[in-house]
């Protein structure tokens, strides 16, 4: 590898390097506003400046040269430090004095390196410029007077977003960063333009003027408002989480986070259950915890084991799942179903319902199918991920299901499951020429009728273009649900002659039914005794006869498994609301009711049993290899037919009750829904 000198100290490092990263490999802090190891190098703010030898007698911008062997490298000389002094004296000539009412006061770039590397006063008494605030939508909040024109929110719109909406107009000092026609930016990935503004121009409108960031708590865990399993950070002030920040995982969300994912946090407050609630007469009033799980107790031993079943939600932890089946299954009953939408997988090796190619294993693909998915919405980081190889260039990419904007260009293959039957021979030749290949298959392709012969389908071709060889498994099943793949891991699914989520909704099928959570079905055809354990009064509370509060994914710890198969524990940030309990205390106090208690008291000896039955529980933040299958076994023989995949998720701001509950989301619901009523008129 190439040397150079840092300081005077010999650094290796590997070609392609720029100088700031020598540098910074070196041990030696660089400052700088505009450069982002993720984005491509503008080299416009010049506070990175550096010494170079050989070179001209001159500062030079670190970020946008490359290294090169036997180069000297100087980062604290006194021309550095006088060229970085004039540099921030310049960013600063026009920033207002406003840090006492800035959001980013307190984790401001602009603070730090000016305390850092700045003068202790300033040679300029000339009037500062205003500039307009713009309209961004409303995740942005704008204060363009703060703007030093770094163009990160530029690069990031554009290259990782795939939605060019923000750019810069005009020259010198008039130069602004503005969207254009004052048009709202329309990513789901908008939110991630304020955490990179190293200044406060850009901010956090859903949290604006509500905490300063010194007075809150932090509590690291994971995001449950899709199936990736995104780090996050929870922070949180007294009772309350006021913000959702992203943590860095590269196998898993980088340092990125959806819309939803971040500002859904106000959902938490809204709209929660704090008390149980009891059915007399037709209507609802508030209840003890005894009367409650005596009433449901009473009916659960009234009830034959078969006229019982037991539905879980999209936002359960792996622990209440666990209990929950135990205890349905010591009743007797096999009616048990976590797959709401009614996908056609739940049986077979574990590999058959994984992305089994992993999130960051994807941008290796050089082919990719989807079929019956837009990742788009439903798993945007995802999406983010496959738009960055496709930039690289060397894939190649078709859909099957409905013509939308991923952000990349894609081949349109055909509507749906007719298509699946007779791919047609460009389709087929693009993935047997490629080395390793891959098949993405969305939960649309598999919730409808012809899904067990869909899933079939896709296996025989999976086997016949090579997408399962040494070193390679490119057979995905994107779920949009965080609590899907720990359920299915599980077996939280029908046991032999159950009943599935479709069946027990039928009139008649049941005496009672257990809603884990499940708030995305419909229960009105039902005139089973429902019971509901979650933590917002949403659908699946509506027509409950007892409800009993649960806790949210921030108020409890708890396992998720995203849709690769890693297991992730996620942490308590706050205690949950009012009376309400984890759920996993609810069904052991229930079991005892119902004389079938559960064999463990505390939430490690429930974590024991579970990862005793389940050992892949116990394999916490470990994305094991995936085990070689059978993939042309899938599924099951019948007619294709000609149905159109159509994504499950019709508005990906409120899929989820917390989601539903915020008003953020319901702004950018409304925002999403605008421009295609326009359209229509």
């Amino acid at each position: 590898m190439p040397v150079a000198k840092v300081n005077g100290v010999e650094t290796e490092f590997e070609p392609g390097m720029t100088v700031l990263q020598v540098a910074e490999r070196a041990g030696h802090e660089i400052p700088r506003f505009c450069y982002h190891e993720r984005l491509s190098i503008a080299g416009n703010c010049r506070m990175c400046l550096v010494e170079v030898k050989p070179g001209p007698p001159k500062p030079q911008a670190s970020c946008a040269l490359p290294a090169a062997e036997g180069q000297e490298i100087f980062t604290d000389t006194p021309m550095v430090k006088k060229a970085r002094e004039g540099v921030m004296e310049f960013l600063l000539i026009n920033h207002p004095l406003d840090c006492p009412i800035c959001d980013q006061g307190g984790e401001c770039d602009l603070q730090d390196q000016a305390v850092g590397y700045g003068r202790d006063g300033s040679r300029y008494a000339e009037n500062k410029r205003a500039v307009e605030e713009k309209h961004m939508g409303p995740t942005i909040k704008t204060f363009m007077t703060r703007c030093i024109q770094c163009t990160r929110c530029v690069r990031f719109i554009t290259e990782v977003a795939g939605v060019p909406d923000i750019g810069m107009i005009s020259r010198g000092e008039s130069a602004e960063i503005t969207t254009y026609l004052e048009k709202s930016v329309d990513s789901e990935l908008s939110g991630n333009v304020n955490d990179l503004c190293p200044v406060g121009a850009l901010t956090h409108r859903p949290w604006q003027y509500h905490y300063r960031p010194w007075e809150l708590k932090k509590t690291e865990t994971i995001d449950v408002m899709d199936a990736l399993g995104s780090n996050i950070r929870a922070d949180y002030r007294g009772a309350e989480v006021m913000r959702v920040l992203p943590r860095v995982n590269e196998g898993i969300n980088e340092e990125w986070l959806s819309d939803k994912s971040r500002y859904a946090v106000d959902g938490l407050t809204a709209r929660r259950l704090d008390r149980p609630w009891l059915r007399e007469n037709g209507k609802l009033r508030p209840a003890t915890w005894d009367e409650a799980l005596g009433a449901v107790a009473a009916k659960l031993n009234a009830a034959k084991p078969e006229r019982i079943g037991v539905i879980g939600g999209d936002l359960q932890d792996a622990e209440s799942m666990k209990a929950t089946l135990d205890l349905f299954r010591a009743l007797g009953s096999a009616n048990t179903d976590c797959r709401q939408d009614g996908a056609a997988i739940g049986y077979g090796p574990r590999e058959s319902w994984l992305f089994n190619s992993g999130l960051q294993g994807i941008e290796s693909a050089d082919a990719i199918l989807i079929v019956g998915a837009n990742p788009r919405v439903e798993a945007p980081l995802l999406n983010a991920r496959i738009r960055k190889s496709w930039i690289k260039g060397g894939v190649e990419i078709g859909v099957i299901g409905q013509q939308a904007d991923l952000t990349y260009e894609y081949a349109w293959l055909g509507a749906g499951s007719k298509t699946v039957g007779k791919l047609p021979k460009s389709a087929m030749d693009f993935l047997t020429r490629a080395e390793r290949p891959a098949i993405i298959v969305g939960a649309s392709a598999l919730t409808s009728e012809t899904g067990p012969a869909v899933l079939q389908a896709l296996g025989k071709l999976a086997a016949k273009v090579g997408v399962l060889k040494d070193g390679w498994n490119g057979f995905n099943v994107l779920h949009t649900a965080a609590a899907r793949v720990g359920g299915l891991d599980m077996g939280f699914v029908p046991g032999p002659n159950g009943l599935s989520v479709a069946e027990m909704l039928k009139p008649g099928a049941l005496d009672v039914l257990f809603l884990l959570g499940a708030d995305e079905v419909n229960t009105s055809a039902t005139k089973a005794f429902r019971v509901y354990l979650g933590s917002h009064g949403d659908r699946g509370a509506h027509g409950a006869d007892v409800i009993l509060p649960g806790a949210a994914y921030t108020e409890k710890p708890g396992l998720y498994v995203n849709t690769e198969g890693r297991v992730q524990m996620a942490e308590r940030a706050v205690f949950p609301k009012g009376q309400a309990k984890e759920d996993w205390a609810v069904i052991r106090a229930l079991s005892e009711r119902v004389g079938q208690t559960l064999p463990y008291d505390t939430l490690e000896q429930l974590r024991s049993k579970l990862m005793a039955d389940h050992p892949t529980f116990g394999r916490i933040d470990y994305l094991a290899p995936s085990g070689a299958f059978d993939v042309a076994s899938l599924g099951a023989k019948g007619d294709l037919g000609d149905v159109a995949f159509a994504s499950t998720v019709v508005d990906p701001y409120l899929t989820n009750p917390i989601a539903r509950a915020s008003a953020t989301m319901a702004e950018l619901s409304a925002q999403r829904i605008a421009p295609v009523a326009m359209a229509a008129e």
